[in-house]
């Protein structure tokens, strides 16, 4: 039996993967353009000179320090919250349990600008000042649906037996959850970190909506885009941020891939 996808497929992959990569090649190529305002086709020239000139702006270094500084505060905050509501959801059973594993996963399904007004009404009824902390209260909030989604999954394929056997010889909760669960889901945790500091890192919508006067790079960008000059610069500083945001993801699908057979052969109850 063949087992080669047939033509039509293959191109339908690559038709596909075109669709999915052309627009990022392009910005690729515009970053060496010697046209500054345009995007004309084919550039006119090639030139390095944009790389210097994204490197001296110090807007754009304290955006993307900014970022990178939510990115963190705001993953680490998931992390903790998402861990321990997977620990709390993973093996209860309960009359409501799909609604609030619904409740808990849907801050990822609604609509950015749908979060954003709720966290901006939220924080002014609450006299909350917006800046630094309101962005990262923002980013949570989706950012734990991906760590939750990746640990209860790891936690509901680690066996049961697993902590039984700790608890049979003589570990507490708490000792059984520092040598047996967290090791289990170390790799799954770590994904779901990675995966919330991609996510975060390019947000926008909400963003928009808790900020205030702080700029974070991607509303950096919107305003870079609005002007008619150096408009290679924001295709530098995009190459940056792919670069910045590819490892951490490539790193994610390194650690999930190929973990179905382990932690308990999904034995658990």
């Amino acid at each position: 039996m063949n087992s080669r996808p047939s033509l039509l497929l293959r191109v339908s992959a690559l038709a596909g993967l075109l669709f999915l990569y052309v627009p990022i090649l392009i910005i690729a190529l515009y970053a060496f353009t010697t046209e500054d305002r345009t995007y004309r086709f084919p550039p006119p020239g090639l030139t390095m000179e944009w790389f210097p000139r994204a490197a001296a702006r110090g807007d754009m270094w304290a955006a993307l320090r900014l970022s990178l500084g939510v990115a963190l505060a705001s993953t680490l905050l998931a992390a903790l919250l998402g861990t321990l509501v997977s620990l709390a959801m993973a093996r209860a059973r309960f009359r409501a349990r799909d609604v609030v594993t619904l409740l808990l996963i849907l801050p990822i399904a609604l609509p950015g600008i749908v979060t954003g007004i709720a966290l901006l009404t939220t924080f002014q009824r609450l006299n909350v000042p917006l800046g630094t902390a309101t962005i990262v209260v923002g980013h949570a909030t989706f950012c734990i649906v991906t760590v939750y989604n990746n640990v209860v999954a790891r936690l509901r394929r680690t066996s049961v037996s697993l902590v039984e056997a700790s608890m049979d010889l003589g570990a507490d909760y708490f000792a059984t959850l520092r040598r047996v669960l967290l090791p289990s889901v170390a790799t799954a945790l770590l994904a779901g970190m990675m995966l919330s500091f991609a996510l975060s890192l390019d947000e926008v919508i909400v963003t928009t909506f808790t900020a205030g006067q702080q700029q974070t790079l991607p509303i950096w960008f919107l305003a870079e885009l609005f002007k008619p000059r150096d408009r290679p610069v924001t295709n530098v500083v995009a190459l940056m941020v792919i670069a910045l945001t590819l490892g951490p993801i490539l790193l994610a699908v390194r650690l999930t891939s190929g973990t179905d057979e382990l932690h308990g052969g999904g034995k658990s109850a």
